[in-house]
């Protein structure tokens, strides 16, 4: 059967309604496409291994929703780093430190949920304020044992969706030196917030007090990859490195004492603000930051569009509309840390 997104499926359109209004679902329009998507895989697709595999990603991105639904109200540090660091080890206990220092600044921490740098995140921040998303491996697999009884614990099967509880999540990323592991979450991290596919977030890079793990990543990207222009300048921006958890959470702070959040609008940047900024000091951004605006473009006061009703906690904000030219997110770090300026004391 031919099945459409448009109500042009006669009696099955009429059998979903019917199905919906008996559970009472919320936002029906969604649910009747999630729905259709089923159907027309289950008639497109008959090989096995793919249906698991759509039916596994919504299952563990359904429970995801699940767990993290209920403190939507509270920002969230996601903290990367190995498994294999040893409890005896000072950054084990440096990272025990900087997740108790980012509850007592209202945080909570979400990890891999396995041993190492993740145990001494979940154990820094209890396991009242803790997240721990693990996944299954032949090795290195189980749940710390803060988390390990937890109803803030979950278990993935695909690597994929648990990388994107780990940024859909989180307000802030922290990282530790790590392994293959890490660095993979360190790159892709950087890599959705250089090209944009993840909202503007702090990125704090935690080294050891004793070695320069990070510090000497990045100077190879200094001098093997920004002289053949394989990166920007501006990427350099998009991080801190410290030695410090005070300073890391200090820039994370520092980074929503102004900014809120922010989402695209038919092409258009909306930046949510925890306060109103004045006319004079937009004229300043629009001064400022012409190089990442639109030709023709502007940086302009706007109120709630009619796109984000979907967020009805963020209808209060004040808000910016950006013409942002959607290639210069260093830029864009900039013009945020430029508007938390405004009020600094």
């Amino acid at each position: 059967m031919d099945l459409t997104f448009k109500r042009k499926n006669g009696e099955i359109d009429t059998k979903i309604d019917e199905l919906l209004e008996t559970v009472g679902v919320h936002q029906p329009k969604i649910i009747r496409d999630m729905i259709i998507n089923a159907l027309k895989a289950g008639v497109s697709n008959d090989y096995p291994a793919d249906l698991k595999l759509m039916r596994t990603t919504m299952k563990e991105m359904r429970l995801t929703s699940e767990v993290f639904g209920p403190y939507r109200s509270r920002r969230k540090v996601t903290i990367f780093g190995s498994a294999r660091t040893q409890s005896s080890e000072p950054i084990y206990q440096k990272c025990v430190d900087f997740a108790r220092l980012l509850v007592e600044n209202n945080y909570m921490v979400i990890t891999g949920g396995g041993g190492g740098i993740m145990e001494a995140g979940n154990k820094g921040a209890t396991s009242e304020n803790s997240f721990a998303v693990n996944i299954k491996l032949p090795f290195e697999e189980h749940t710390n044992k803060v988390m390990a009884n937890s109803e803030r614990t979950l278990v993935y099967k695909y690597f994929f969706n648990r990388k994107v509880a780990f940024l859909k999540e989180a307000h802030a990323i922290a990282l530790f030196p790590g392994g293959f592991g890490t660095l993979d979450e360190a790159m892709e991290t950087l890599t959705l917030i250089q090209t944009g596919k993840n909202p503007p977030m702090p990125l704090v890079l935690i080294d050891d007090d004793d070695s320069n793990y990070w510090e000497d990543l990045f100077q190879f990207m200094r001098n093997i990859l920004l002289p053949r222009n394989l990166i920007s300048g501006e990427d350099f921006g998009l991080f801190t490195i410290t030695r410090s958890v005070q300073e890391a959470v200090d820039v994370i702070n520092a980074f929503y004492q102004v900014y809120h959040s922010s989402r695209y609008v038919d092409g258009t940047l909306v930046i949510r603000l925890n306060q109103q900024i004045s006319d004079a000091q937009i004229a300043t951004l629009q001064e400022e930051f012409r190089e990442l605006i639109k030709e023709g473009g502007s940086i302009r006061a706007c109120g709630v569009f009619d796109q984000e009703l979907d967020e009805p906690d963020l209808w209060d904000l004040p808000r910016l509309a950006v013409d942002f030219n959607r290639r210069n997110h260093g830029y864009l770090f900039a013009l945020i840390r430029r508007i938390n300026s405004f009020f600094n004391a």
